[in-house]
Formats: structure tokens, C-alpha cells, sequence
């Protein structure tokens, strides 16, 4: 090729390069730089932001839902205890907590989860060093009734955006949370005191059509309106900084590039990018599809500047005695794509006195799958929180290995 068409080759380059980032939201800078979408987020927000990057090119933190509530055979008058912590030592490296009901002013949530209690709970487990992590199963604003009513065409997405009916409401329902998000204080009374960060997942697994803000019941722009209307007013009006923002759709979307970029908020409004999967871990001739499905949602977040998790999944009862080596190992540890996803949550441990039976995600003392659970845990890919280095301070880089 002689040089004049190497300079047009060139040019023609830096004209695509410029056109095809003309087309996308700016994307952060990673490594060092890496910073949340919010820029006047807390210290301890941003390192964890920072930490979580680095920490998951080397290993993958293990979360479950409301471990310190209650397990399947306790409740929660009974302090310290924790499925997880009763098989294998370690309470969970992320802390998962639901608050849906918040908006209605009830004092539990929709699992029956007090919400003073779920405070010191999360309380309790961030001042060990865990991560917290919180989603919203929010009633559906237009009929009255919870997350799953989407019959009657109500519509509630187009009315409580700017200018629709129920707007004023929804604001109503932003400001509880604003309240409870910064009522979050790590180390009250002391020198140390701060607001602790929380993984903030609303209208997750929007992709598919059992919540009232999925596919079926608003277009593409109107959920992307109200994800973006969600972080500007929490953000920029009432003042919540404590929060990194975890895109979540239902595992349909990991199946294509197009998939996962047609709800999509934008790069400006996400820091994390994940998917909830129950249905391709639950039978080992699916492995593969989980697989994949990790796989584009790593390369999908890192082409964007983007933390990749998997923020909802398991296998209720498991069933498969052999379900955490044989099946979630397997596709975590499968290539060195899926081993960069930062952490991985099971579902909750439902209480089978009180509340739903054979409604569990983790094992319990005693369960046939606790010795298996157990190599998942010792697996050097794999933390549990009495792994953790300090997630909320500028550590280093190598720095957190023991």
C-alpha cells in the first residue's frame, strides 16, 4: 500500500472512530479513573466503585438475599445467624435487601422484613466490611396492587412520567426512599461516621413482562425515561450520593448485543450491568447458555466503561447436590471472560415456618448440597466476606491479596 493510501485508510479511521463515539453516551474512564456516573458521590462510594473493578479481574464476591433476616429454619430473633455463615464459616460477601412496601409507608417490607431491623441489619453487615446491595420491587402506582399486577392495560410507566397524572406521586414515592438511602449511617456517634453505599437495582428484569415497567407495558424510550427521570431526581434534586446504579434486565437480554441495547439507559446512568437467570442454571444441558450469557455481558459492560454482575440468580431448593461446583463454578471459572464478573447473588432463604416452603437458594446446615457449597466457597476464585480486603478505602492495586 503506498503512503497516500495509507493516509486515506487513516483518515477514513478517525472519521468512524469519531462518528461511532459520536453515538454513544461518554464512557468513563476505567482503571484508576473509574468513576460513578454520580461525580459527587461519597469517598466510600467511589472506592467501592473503584475496588469493585479492580478486585474482579482476580476473583468473584458471593452474595445472598436477606442472609441476616432469616433462614429456612429460623427467624429473626435470633442475632448473628445466617444460613451461609452456619455451612461454611464466612457470612456472604454481599448483602442483598429488598425494600418494596417502602413507598406505601409500611413498617415491613413485601417478605415481612421490618425496616428499622433491615437498617441495623445492613448496618451490621457493612461495618464488617460487606457490600450492600438494594432492589425495589415497587407497587405499581396506577392499579394499587404490587409489582406483578400488569393486567388491565393500566399503562403506569406513561403516567407517572413528567407530565402524566401520577407524577407527583412518584416523586412522593422517590422521596421515601431518598430519606431511607441517606438514613443509611455506618458507625454513628464516632469520628468514623458516614453514610454507607449501597448497589441501588430498581425495575430490573425490565425485559421481561411480569413486572408493571416491563417490555410489555412501555416502549424502550419510556423505560429509559424513567430510569434516567429515577437517577436525575434522586442525584440532583434531593441529594443522594451514597448510591451506584445496577442495570438489571431479565437473562433474555444477554442472549444479543441488540437485546441488551434496546432498554439500555445510556452509559450516563449506569454503573453496573448485570442480568437475573434463574432459568439457564437450573438444568445442566442449559450450562451453556449461562455461559454465553456471561460472557456478552462482560464484553457488553467493558466496551461501556461498566462493572459486569450477575445480581440475581440460583436454584431453588437446589435440587442438584452438586449444583454450586458442577453448575455456577463451572460457568464462573469456565475462561477468562466469565471470571471477570465482580460478584454473583442467590435469592433469599424463605422461612418455612412463617413464610413461603422450599423457597430457598442457599444451603443450610444439614442440606445435601452444604459439602458441595462448601468447596464453592473454598474455591480460590471465590470470596466470601472474611475475604474481603477494604472495599471502602483507595487501595491499591495487589494490594488486597492475604
Amino acid at each position: 500500500m503506498n503512503m497516500s493510501n495509507k493516509n486515506l485508510l487513516l483518515s477514513s479511521l478517525l472519521i468512524a472512530s469519531f462518528w461511532f463515539s459520536a453515538c454513544e453516551d461518554n464512557v468513563p474512564t476505567t482503571g484508576d479513573n473509574y468513576v460513578p456516573v454520580d461525580q459527587n458521590a461519597i469517598p466510600q462510594t467511589r472506592a467501592l466503585f473503584m475496588n469493585l473493578d479492580r478486585i474482579r479481574h482476580d476473583r468473584i464476591f458471593f452474595g445472598h438475599q436477606d442472609a441476616l433476616a432469616y433462614g429456612v429454619h429460623w427467624r429473626n430473633d435470633e442475632p448473628g445467624r445466617s444460613d451461609v455463615f452456619e455451612v461454611t464459616g464466612s457470612y456472604p460477601a454481599v448483602y442483598g435487601w429488598e425494600i418494596g412496601d417502602i413507598e406505601l409507608g409500611a413498617p415491613e417490607n413485601l417478605d415481612n422484613v421490618n425496616f428499622d431491623q433491615m437498617q441495623g441489619w445492613i448496618r451490621e453487615g457493612y461495618e464488617r466490611g460487606g457490600i450492600i446491595t438494594i432492589s425495589w420491587h415497587m407497587n405499581n402506582p396506577a392499579s394499587g396492587g404490587d409489582s406483578w399486577d400488569v393486567d388491565g392495560g393500566h399503562k403506569a410507566v406513561t403516567k407517572i412520567l413528567p407530565g402524566g397524572e401520577l407524577h407527583d406521586t412518584f416523586k412522593e414515592w422517590l422521596d421515601t426512599f431518598a430519606k431511607f438511602a441517606k438514613s443509611q449511617i455506618a458507625f454513628p456517634g464516632t469520628d468514623n461516621e458516614h453514610l454507607i453505599p449501597v448497589i441501588f437495582r430498581p425495575y430490573h428484569e425490565n425485559t421481561g413482562s411480569w413486572f408493571w415497567w416491563g417490555a410489555d407495558h412501555c416502549t424502550p424510550e419510556e423505560y429509559k425515561k424513567l430510569w434516567r427521570f429515577t437517577v436525575e431526581y434522586l442525584r440532583d434534586v434531593k441529594g443522594v450520593h451514597n448510591l451506584l446504579w445496577a442495570y438489571s434486565p431479565a437473562g433474555n437480554a444477554a442472549d444479543s448485543n441488540e437485546a441488551f441495547l434496546q432498554r439500555y439507559p445510556g452509559n450516563d446512568y449506569v454503573d453496573i450491568i448485570g442480568f437475573d437467570d434463574y432459568g439457564s442454571v437450573r438444568e445442566p444441558y442449559q450450562l451453556e447458555r449461562f455461559i454465553n450469557r456471561i460472557r456478552l455481558t462482560v464484553d457488553f459492560a467493558e466496551a461501556r466503561g461498566k462493572i459486569p454482575a450477575i445480581p440475581e440468580t440460583g436454584y431453588e431448593t437446589i435440587p442438584d447436590p452438586q449444583w454450586w461446583t458442577g453448575t455456577l463454578l463451572q460457568a464462573l471459572d469456565h475462561d477468562e471472560i466469565t471470571r471477570r464478573v465482580a460478584y454473583v447473588l442467590v435469592w433469599r432463604n424463605s422461612n418455612e415456618a412463617t413464610d413461603r416452603q422450599n423457597h430457598y437458594y442457599a444451603p443450610y446446615h444439614g442440606h445435601p448440597s452444604a459439602d458441595d457449597f462448601i468447596d464453592f466457597r473454598r474455591h480460590p476464585l471465590i470470596w466470601f466476606e472474611d475475604d474481603l480486603p477494604a472495599m471502602y478505602e483507595n487501595i491499591l492495586q495487589k494490594e488486597y491479596f492475604k
